[in-house]
Order: C-alpha cells, then sequence, then structure tokens
C-alpha cells in the first residue's frame, strides 16, 4: 500500500489537513459548500445544533445537525484552484489515514452539495430567482487529468460540443444528480438548499 509522502499530503501539528484545518471527525457525509465565507453563517443558522466550527483563511466550516440529519457547510473563497485544494482535502479526510498517510481499505463517499449565486443572461428569468443547473459544460482540458466517467448523453453532448464549436480538444458535459434535482424540485425539501 502506498503511502503518501509529506510533500502530497500536508498535515498541521495537531493532525489536521493543511488548508481546511479539518480532521475526518469534524466533517458530515452532507456536505453543503459555498463560496463566500460570509455564507456560511448564513446557512449554518438555520441548523438546529452546531458543534464545529473552524476558520483558516478563506475557509470556514460549520458542522452541526438540521432535523435531525448531521451536515457540513464550507466556504472555497474564490477561484478554481481554492475549489481544488477543498475537494482534495476533503477526499483526504474521508479515505486517508491521516496517521499512516495510506488508503483507507473502506472508502467514505460524501455527498457534495454547491450552492451559490449567479448572474444570467436570460431576461425572462428574473432577479432573485432560484435556479438549479441540470449540467456544466467545461471548455478547458481539466478531464485530460483525472479519470471522470461519463454516461452515454454526457459523450454524446461533448461531441455535438466539440463539432458546433469546432475544436480540437473534446469538451465535457457533466448532468446533475437525478436525486439532487427531484430533491430540490420537490416542495418539502428544506428550504436550506435554496438560500444564499
Amino acid at each position: 500500500m502506498r503511502t503518501l509522502p509529506e510533500s502530497e499530503l500536508i498535515l498541521n501539528a495537531d493532525g489536521s489537513v493543511y488548508h481546511l484545518n479539518l480532521r475526518p471527525e469534524h466533517i458530515a457525509d452532507t456536505i453543503i459548500v459555498v463560496g463566500d465565507p460570509e455564507r456560511v453563517p448564513k446557512v449554518s443558522r438555520y441548523f438546529d445544533q452546531i458543534n464545529f466550527k473552524i476558520s483558516k483563511r478563506e475557509f470556514v466550516t460549520h458542522t452541526g445537525i438540521y432535523q435531525g440529519k448531521r451536515l457540513t457547510v464550507i466556504s472555497t473563497g474564490i477561484g478554481t484552484d481554492n475549489v481544488e485544494i477543498v475537494m482534495q482535502e476533503l477526499d483526504a479526510l474521508a479515505n486517508i489515514d491521516l496517521k499512516t498517510r495510506t488508503a483507507r481499505e473502506k472508502l467514505r463517499s460524501l455527498s457534495i452539495i454547491r450552492i451559490g449565486t449567479s448572474g444570467s443572461i436570460q431576461p425572462d428569468i428574473p432577479i432573485g430567482s432560484f435556479v438549479v443547473s441540470v449540467g456544466a459544460i467545461g471548455l478547458d482540458t481539466l478531464p485530460n487529468f483525472y479519470n471522470i466517467p461519463q454516461n452515454t448523453y454526457e459523450t454524446e453532448i461533448s461531441a455535438v460540443l466539440q463539432e458546433k464549436l469546432d475544436i480540437r480538444f473534446l469538451p465535457y458535459f457533466s448532468q446533475c444528480s437525478a436525486m439532487l434535482l427531484n430533491l430540490v424540485k420537490d416542495e418539502t425539501y428544506p428550504a436550506i438548499i435554496l438560500i444564499c
């Protein structure tokens, strides 16, 4: 089993991951990700209780209970580089034994929900509307560095984009989670998804 060197997994003196300052017990299996650190308390104020709070730079984390479910809300700050730091360190928290620096035998799956604000170029979408994306298009070559499985529909959309845009590389398309989309469309789902 491969041991991750300190250059690939930087830990603080207390054993927490470097940027987020978190240990595995600090995060829930369901994580809400926001950009602006000031949005974290705007989400966690709806929690029935907050059991853990920490901040380091633009990374603010609150973990607590909402209607009997343990949730974590965390900010990324601005930029895709920050988002990658958060995702990499969350994965390490879930799936690496930080003491031995090796992968856990049983991997932990996290449900990550991103909420935030966006502009709109469609005049029929009023300011303040709640919008759920059914998919995302990437016009960069980032997937060349990752093994990102795509279903047949996603592959077809990517091929059509490449043809229509007349570009040499294959863009990528990722569908929204059908489970999440159904939850958000369900009027009985907690309003916490619809804040910010």
